[in-house]
């Protein structure tokens, strides 16, 4: 299975941050769904030639997050998203999402306005 996955050992993100990233992104965009296998931990790690460990520690995270769920002896499968508890942790945890995004792209120099421009361009995150 190929997931179309950036992994890039030379970028300053970790690399299991740029994979959880990654399969955060492909479920947001849709291109991964509720019920979809992900590759085993192994499959997974010569896929992208990254340590295994690193694949687990990933799939552990997003397991504990509600975003996986593994089946002994079958697979680990995307589960159905689970909103927060309430509006107000949404909105805490988007907010410092934001600001993390705004911080950073500031950092490699892009203006506010440039900042606005790009994420107004990406229509491919809406389905």
């Amino acid at each position: 299975m190929n997931l179309s996955l950036d992994i890039d050992a030379r970028k300053p993100m970790p690399i299991y941050a740029q994979l959880e990233q990654g399969i955060r992104g492909l479920i947001a965009r849709g291109k991964l769904r509720e019920g979809d296998q992900l590759p085993t931990v192994r499959q997974m790690a010569v896929e992208l030639a990254i340590n295994a460990n690193t694949v687990a520690k990933v799939y552990a995270e997003l397991e504990g997050d509600g975003i996986l769920a593994t089946k002994r002896g079958v697979g680990t499968f995307i589960t159905k998203p689970h909103p927060k508890e309430s509006a107000k942790d949404r909105k805490k945890e988007f907010t410092l999402l934001a600001e993390r995004f705004i911080t950073d792209s500031m950092s490699l120099g892009f203006s506010f306005d440039e900042i606005l421009h790009f994420i107004s361009s990406q229509k491919k995150f809406i389905t």
